[in-house]
């Protein structure tokens, strides 16, 4: 079961309370055939058609019958990918026991999470009141209006009649209570939900910044990297905020707690170390048995993570960890269009793991005379996990430590290496592969635009910046309308209207866009979007943003904490933020301001959960620098300047004369000029990137 902290927990004992253990008939009619499922086209929805349960898509329609016919709603949320979702399915969805009680007592709705996130918040909020932690599957039960009763994730099938048969009791002896019981929980998802508007105090924000990581590094593990517990995500959000906040304040304990855990997750078995990419979290502390879903949210944000660090370590083992991810996403998960799937399955042939496990005859076979070496630099020896089966492939040293151990050189190293990868990587693709999910969900794809372009000012390589460009190319033509932007893509399949998190990270892609293009294009793409977002997801009495531009849910969401994404709010006010500085536009900037204010006393109480809004912080609270390169070189010089780390820094140039304020009055004609600003006050413009990199330092010297 998939699983990940949560601090709720309010009502986890009151519902054991409330229900009854009474019994129910299960007597149903079988239906022949496939259920309504079998019309959608998202993966995991289409995986439950057979299901002789009677299932429907999330609909206006199905609630209504709910309602008309007086029925319990069982809402079942997961995703293609999710290999307790496989187990659950294959133990009581379909089973016809468990169906016959579903069909007779409840309207039964399949949601796929990754279509329909804004569901899968409200009830996995309720989940969290209810258990104080939640997971998928995500399996909760509703009054016909929609308001929880029960929130539960994989069942046994024994446990799940027993659920479904206690709920039914309880909502048929004890309606009134019921009702309370539902309408409690609703007023708690709309309390946590609820954001208390308050002014700031800038005069604070260096000392809330540091406040804030004091707090969080409580919970580090510097030994293993990573935060401590029996289970690990990589949370590259935080992380990279850490690589930014390490070298602006230069403590030296922080620098090292982030190289460690980096080297810590390209070592591990969380790191596909055959073919590339990093698998959804790690079972384990150390980082070597993963839960072998792929995500490419997960890969997106981890191209940032490591891009930002090789500027700012320059160490080659992350810019092999670059190269990895992007080989496994070229070559399994990209739409002939442009665009990039969603996910990989972590089971093949039913079993979790199997296309990545060996065993030490098959190595050998495929390794032949370098099986030796191999075997120790794969640390085969401390990775089995039963009999002659080889945990998935990791390692326990670097490769310039191995090739000094082995007495060989590092280029020769290298060499095997790459051979070694080739050889295991032809053999794997032989075997049976996971599922794809086919989806094509815009804020993942813009998180992979966003990862892709970091890559590109970090390893200065064009074909980066071409990616990045035929994601917008794919979306502009499937996924971007006018000023509306649609969450997922799928030919054949419905769309729903964008979310907050498609609108944001979409933003965000396109301000780095144009910094690295000097495009105005990109800019006004941006700056038209946001406006959509301003008017259409604003939330009255906070200057939060809704999730949804509809509200059809039991509850407004306003998502402000970071999760395995980025915080959508996060990243909209650090947008707001980007384009005051940019263009001079006030209203955007206190906006900007205003929303971190209202957040400080989360980020102060809970920092590990708010990496994007630590981010923010962290450019209010130290200088921040516009660079504005103005002149006929000025695409050169701004390539150059992105190869340095300067995290509090937005570079963007102009080949030409142009009206944005950064660059009026400033071009000059057969001169490259670069200006370096604090709140569009500038000093005077210098000529190579070195001056302007010396410039920027001695700013963050002089605090």
């Amino acid at each position: 079961m998939t699983n990940f902290f949560s601090p709720y927990s309010v009502f986890s004992i009151l519902l054991v309370g409330l229900l009854s253990c009474g019994k129910t008939s299960d007597s149903a009619g079988i239906r022949s055939g496939p259920n309504l499922l079998i019309n959608e086209t998202s993966p995991y929805l289409l995986q439950h058609a057979t299901n002789p349960v009677n299932w429907v898509p999330w609909s206006t329609e199905a609630l209504q019958q709910a309602t008309s016919e007086g029925k319990l709603i069982v809402v079942s949320i997961g995703y293609s990918s999710c290999h307790w979702c496989h187990v659950m399915e294959a133990e009581s969805f379909m089973d016809q026991e468990v169906a016959d009680l579903m069909n007779q007592h409840f309207i039964s709705i399949k949601v796929d999470r990754e279509e329909r996130p804004d569901v899968d918040n409200v009830y996995m909020t309720a989940l969290q009141l209810i258990n104080g932690s939640g997971g998928w599957p995500l399996n909760v039960i509703t009054l016909p209006n929609g308001n929880p009763l029960y929130g539960g994730t994989y069942h046994t099938k024994e446990q799940w009649i027993q659920v479904l048969r206690d709920v039914t009791a309880f909502y048929t002896d004890e309606p009134d209570k019921a009702l309370q019981y539902g309408e409690m929980l609703a007023q708690g998802i709309q309390d946590m939900n609820r954001i208390v508007k308050v002014s700031g105090d800038e005069g604070q924000y260096a000392a809330n910044l540091v406040k804030s990581v004091s707090g969080w590094k409580t919970s580090w593990d510097l030994d293993w990297g990573g935060d401590r517990g029996d289970e690990k995500f990589m949370m590259p959000t935080n992380l990279t905020f850490l690589v930014g906040y390490s070298g602006l304040l230069h403590h030296p304990e922080d620098k090292e707690h982030i190289q460690n855990t980096l080297q810590k997750m390209a070592l591990g078995g969380i790191y596909d170390q055959v073919g590339g990419g990093f698998f959804r979290y790690s079972t384990d502390t150390y980082w070597k048995m993963p839960h072998f879903e792929k995500m490419l949210y997960d890969n997106a944000q981890m191209l940032t993570l490591y891009a930002s660090a090789y500027k700012a370590f320059r160490a080659e083992e992350y810019r092999d960890v670059i190269t990895g991810i992007t080989d496994f996403l070229d070559r399994e998960m990209k739409h002939p269009d442009g665009g990039y799937y969603a996910a990989l399955d972590a089971d093949s042939e039913g079993v979790e793991g199997k296309y990545y496990l060996w065993e030490d005859a098959e190595l050998e076979a495929v390794l032949a005379g370098d099986f030796p070496l191999a075997a120790d630099y794969f640390s085969l020896a401390d990775q089995r996990v039963s009999g002659d089966t080889v945990f998935v492939l990791s390692r326990e040293m670097s490769d310039s430590n191995f090739a000094k151990q082995k007495g060989i050189t590092l280029s020769e190293l290298l060499a095997l290496k790459a051979r070694w990868r080739s050889e295991l990587l032809k053999a794997r693709q032989k075997r049976i592969s996971p599922r794809k999910d086919d989806k094509v969900i815009t804020s993942w794809n813009a998180l992979l635009m966003i990862g892709f372009l970091d890559a590109y000012g970090a390893l200065g390589d064009e074909a980066y910046l071409t990616k990045a460009l035929d994601i917008l190319g794919f979306l502009k033509v499937h996924s971007i309308q006018s000023k509306q932007v649609v969450h997922t893509y799928k030919e054949g399949g419905s769309q729903v209207s964008g979310f907050l998190e498609d609108y944001a990270f979409l933003i965000e892609a396109l301000i780095k866009l144009y910094g690295f293009t000097l495009d105005r294009d990109h800019l006004d793409l941006a700056v038209s979007l946001s406006e959509t977002v301003l008017k259409d997801f604003s939330d009255e009495g906070t200057d939060m943003f809704k999730y949804s531009q509809q509200q059809e849910l039991i509850s407004t969401l306003i998502l402000t904490h970071d999760g395995v994404l980025p915080s959508s709010n996060a990243s909209m006010a650090t947008n707001l933020f980007q384009l005051g500085h940019l263009l001079c536009h006030k209203t955007y900037a206190e906006r900007a301001t205003t929303m971190l204010a209202s957040m400080m006393p989360k980020i102060l109480e809970e920092g590990q959960a708010y990496g994007k809004w630590n981010q923010l912080l962290m450019h209010l609270a130290h200088p921040f620098h516009e660079v504005a390169v103005v002149g006929e070189n000025a695409k050169a010089v701004v390539n150059s300047l992105n190869k340095a780390h300067l995290p509090n820094t937005l570079i963007v140039g102009s080949e030409t004369e142009s009206e944005l304020p950064l660059f009026s009055n400033r071009f000059e004609s057969g001169k490259t000029l670069i200006y370096v600003c604090i709140n569009n006050t500038c000093k005077l413009p210098v000529t190579s990137p070195e001056k302007a990199i010396e410039l920027i330092n001695i700013s963050y010297d002089k605090q």
